[in-house]
C-alpha cells in the first residue's frame, strides 16, 4: 500500500487547496473540540458541501475531535455523536480516552485514530490502543526512527501516522499549559495562543544551579530572544527512512497557516513520493513559505533537533521569501479571471503563478479589473476585482510576488 500523504484544512478554501494540490487524504476540526479552535473549521450544516468536495477527488477525510475534555464538555459531546452519524468522515481522531466507549455506541463504524497529543512512542501503549480499538496512531513527536519500527513490528496490523513537517512545540506533544498561564487560552483546549513564538528578554545569564558554568545558548536580536521556541520540522529528504520505518502516513502541519503555505509544502511532497524529475525545484521552494529554521526533529535521536542539516542560511525569526497575493478563481471572460485578494496587487510588478500542474509561470504583463471591469492601478485585499492575462491560467493557482521583507521576527 501506498504511504498516505495527509494535509491540513482549517476552512472550505484549505480543504480544496489540499486536495488540488496533490494531499491523499486531509484533517480538518468541526467547530467545538478541535485543538485549532481558531483555524475557522467547519459547523454541522456545512458538512454537505464538505462530503461533495470528498466525493468530487475522492480522498479520505478525518475529523480532529482532540480537546481533553471537561465534565460540561463529555456530557455535551454525547448528544452530539449521533448527528455525524452519516458524516463524510473516514475517522476520527482523538486524545480523551472517555470518547472511546461513546464513538463505539454511537459511531461503531468510524474508524478511531488516536491523537498525536495522547504522546504514543512505544508499543506497549500502541498495543493497548489497539485493543480498545484504534485503528491509527498518530506518534507522539519524539518517536525516532528506530523507536517507529520497533512499534510495528510489535503491533503490524496499527497503522502509524507521524508529523513529518510542521511547527513543533517546545512541550511535550503539545500538552503545555504556557498559554494558559500567560494568557488564559487553553492550549488543550485548541485555544493556544503559541506563547513559545513570543519575543522574551532575559535579565541574567540562564545557568542550572547544580551545573556551574554551563549555558543555556540563547540568540539575540534588538533584546529579545526566542528561546521557547522550536525550529520547524521538515523531512522533505528523508521520505524513504519514512517509509521503511513502517509509516502509513505522513502527515503536515497547519490547520492555521494560509493556503499559500498549503499549496507549496503539500506539493513538494506529492513531488517527492511521486519521484518528480523536477522534484529539487518543488522542494527548494519549502523555503519561500513562512517558516523558522528547519530541523530533522526527533527522528534521527534526540540530539537532532539541535542539527540543520537541510536549510539555507538563515537569520532571527521567521523566514519568508514571498509574499502570497490571492487566488485564481474563474474565467470570466476569454483572458480575464476573478481572483480572491489576500494582500495588495499593483500593476508593474512581477507575479507568479503556481499550481499543482507547473512549477511557477511568470507575468508581468498583465492588468487589474475592479468589480465592474474598469482598469485600476491596484486592488486590495478586502475588494473584489479581475486579472487579465495572456498566460494559460487555472481556477486554484496561487499568485505570488517576491517578498519585500524576507525576515520577519
Amino acid at each position: 500500500m501506498a504511504i498516505e500523504l495527509l494535509a491540513p484544512a482549517g476552512n472550505r478554501e484549505k480543504l480544496l487547496t489540499a486536495f488540488n494540490f496533490g494531499a491523499d487524504a486531509a484533517y480538518m476540526g468541526m467547530t467545538n473540540y478541535s485543538l485549532r479552535k481558531n483555524a475557522g473549521n467547519f459547523t454541522a450544516e456545512e458538512l454537505e458541501d464538505v462530503r461533495k468536495i470528498k466525493e468530487r477527488f475522492g480522498r479520505k477525510l478525518y475529523c480532529t475531535m482532540n480537546i481533553l475534555f471537561s465534565e460540561d464538555q463529555i456530557r455535551d459531546v454525547e448528544s452530539f455523536l449521533p448527528t455525524l452519524k452519516d458524516s463524510p468522515f473516514d475517522a476520527f481522531i482523538i486524545t480523551d480516552m472517555g470518547l472511546v466507549d461513546l464513538f463505539h455506541k454511537y459511531l461503531p463504524d468510524k474508524e478511531l485514530h488516536l491523537s498525536t497529543q495522547a504522546s504514543c512512542i512505544n508499543s506497549s501503549a500502541a498495543k493497548l490502543y489497539h485493543k480498545l480499538g484504534f485503528k491509527r496512531v498518530i506518534l507522539g513527536r519524539e518517536a525516532s526512527l528506530d523507536d517507529i519500527k520497533r512499534i510495528k513490528d510489535a503491533v503490524p496490523e496499527l497503522e502509524l501516522e507521524a508529523f513529518v513537517h510542521g511547527a513543533m512545540c517546545m512541550s511535550y506533544s503539545g500538552r503545555c499549559m504556557l498559554s494558559s498561564f500567560l494568557t488564559g487560552r487553553g492550549a488543550n483546549q485548541g485555544d493556544c495562543s503559541h506563547t513559545c513564538r513570543w519575543n522574551y528578554k532575559l535579565h541574567y545569564a540562564l545557568e542550572e544551579e547544580e551545573r556551574k558554568g554551563m549555558y543555556f545558548p540563547i540568540e539575540e536580536q534588538d533584546g529579545y530572544t526566542t528561546i521557547l521556541s522550536s525550529k520547524d520540522l521538515c523531512m522533505i529528504d528523508h521520505l524513504d527512512d519514512l517509509a521503511a520505518s513502517g509509516l502509513s502516513s505522513l502527515k503536515i502541519e497547519g490547520r492555521m497557516k494560509s493556503i499559500y503555505y498549503i499549496a507549496l509544502v503539500t506539493r513538494a511532497y506529492r513531488k517527492a513520493l511521486d519521484r518528480d524529475p523536477d522534484f529539487s525545484l518543488y522542494r527548494d521552494d519549502l523555503f519561500n513559505v513562512s517558516h523558522r529554521e528547519y530541523s530533522t526533529g526527533f527522528f534521527y535521536g534526540h540530539d537532532a533537533i539541535d542539527v540543520n542539516d537541510i536549510d539555507k542560511p538563515t537569520s532571527y525569526g521567521y523566514q519568508r521569501e514571498y509574499l502570497f497575493l490571492g487566488t485564481i478563481r474563474d474565467e470570466v471572460r476569454p483572458g480575464i479571471w476573478s481572483i480572491d485578494i489576500k494582500n495588495q496587487l499593483r500593476k508593474g510588478r512581477q507575479l507568479e503563478y503556481i499550481g499543482s500542474d507547473v512549477y511557477k509561470i511568470e507575468d508581468n504583463d498583465f492588468s487589474l479589473l475592479d468589480a465592474d471591469f474598469n482598469p485600476v492601478e491596484k486592488l486590495d485585499h478586502g475588494k473584489s476585482g479581475y486579472i487579465m492575462s495572456s498566460k494559460k491560467l487555472k481556477s486554484g493557482y496561487i499568485i505570488r510576488s517576491e517578498a519585500d521583507i524576507k525576515t520577519i521576527n
